[in-house]
């Protein structure tokens, strides 16, 4: 009997996604900050600027996605090993579903509203 897994169906693929996803999000950090510390005073033009260029675009668009997947990982564990129906009797299971399914709507809106932010222009 197959269980059901995060993201991928596997464990350790989702451990490995979730790894690369922190490491993208933290270069999409360092990138952010590097670029606030070195214009200091900076006009949201010059925001603008930067933000719309396509390799900000392409890197706001990964850390997105990279953020979606991370967090769908991370909760999916959370429900599975705390909202269990040893700890909560027979409603967990329900309870499970309507916190997943939130969770799926959730970073599904912000993936779709942060990809218009960043290539509707």
């Amino acid at each position: 009997m197959k269980s059901a897994t995060g993201l991928t169906g596997s464990g350790s693929r989702d451990w490995f996604l979730q790894r690369v996803s922190a490491v993208i999000l933290a270069v999409y950090t360092v990138v952010i900050l590097g670029w606030i510390l070195c214009n200091s005073g900076f006009s949201y033009e010059q925001w603008y600027g930067f933000m719309m260029t396509t390799p900000m675009k392409i890197l706001s668009l990964l850390s997105v996605l990279s953020l979606v997947a991370h967090a769908w990982i991370g909760m999916w564990q959370v429900f599975t090993d705390y909202v269990t129906t040893r700890q909560m009797g027979p409603s967990a299971n329900g309870l499970r579903i309507v916190l997943t399914s939130a969770v799926i709507i959730a970073v599904l809106a912000y993936a779709i509203w942060a990809i218009q932010i960043f290539w509707a222009n």
